[in-house]
């Protein structure tokens, strides 16, 4: 979740995948091992390239399509679910305020995992553990209204209001793993009536974003990033996820 910048708007944030100094040490590393044990034995090449294969063209899964039900529910409804549990924290204890992971695990439940936007425009790097099996839904990036308490204002001008400010995003970034997806994979998510933030109470809200549906992820290390850009907002995340 990104909020609204009253300032002038930043120019892209891009995905950084630059290693420091001791991540590129220990691939060196790796990799030299490696090298000397071929030389060293035979039955250790031949297992190295039987595994290489897997390790070399593992393509990770990409986002389901707009229409593609997730759980039992559609991914709309998901985005609407997506903002009545972001809204269900103080911001000292957010997930979207969260600048390493310590959050990630709050309030989960089911078969969908929520990751979190940001609030402004720091680049945030987060660490996360997520069991085995979840999807994972995300808003590259969204932006939601609510009416004030006696408000006349319609749902109709609600809806309008959040479909303007993210109109034409600049920027719409997702990689997995390594691997780009096009911008035609992340669908637009705006429903036609308003919702509730707080479960069981009055519609008060109407969003609009851009969201992500990721089927179940194979256990182990995973890196996600992501970027969006829109005309009066910015985020730019990046989770290290461990799959278990």
């Amino acid at each position: 979740m990104a909020r609204n910048e009253n300032s002038s708007v930043p120019a892209p944030v891009p995905i950084d995948k630059s290693l420091d100094a001791s991540e590129m040490g220990y691939w060196t590393a790796s990799l030299g091992h490696i090298n000397n044990q071929m030389r060293r034995s035979p039955l250790f090449a031949f297992a190295v390239l039987l595994v290489l294969p897997g390790l070399l063209f593992a393509q990770p899964k990409g986002p389901l399509p707009q229409n593609e039900v997730a759980a039992g529910a559609s991914q709309l409804e998901w985005s609407q679910r997506w903002w009545q549990w972001a809204f269900s924290f103080d911001e000292t204890r957010s997930p979207i305020a969260d600048r390493t992971g310590q959050y990630c695990a709050s309030r989960q439940s089911g078969d969908v995992w929520f990751l979190a936007g940001t609030y402004g425009t720091r680049r945030t790097v987060r660490t996360c553990k997520v069991p085995i099996g979840k999807y994972l839904f995300f808003p590259i990036i969204n932006y939601v209204a609510f009416l004030s308490e006696g408000s006349s204002e319609t749902c109709t001008s609600l809806r309008a209001r959040v479909a303007k400010v993210t109109d034409a995003p600049s920027t719409l970034a997702l990689e997995v793993d390594g691997v780009r997806f096009d911008q035609a994979r992340i669908p637009r998510l705006a429903g036609k009536s308003c919702f509730s933030l707080i479960p069981g109470e009055r519609a008060d809200a109407a969003s609009n974003g851009y969201f992500v549906m990721l089927p179940p992820l194979d256990p182990g290390e995973h890196l996600i990033e992501f970027v969006g850009v829109l005309p009066s907002m910015i985020q730019a995340v990046t989770y290290k996820i461990q799959i278990e």
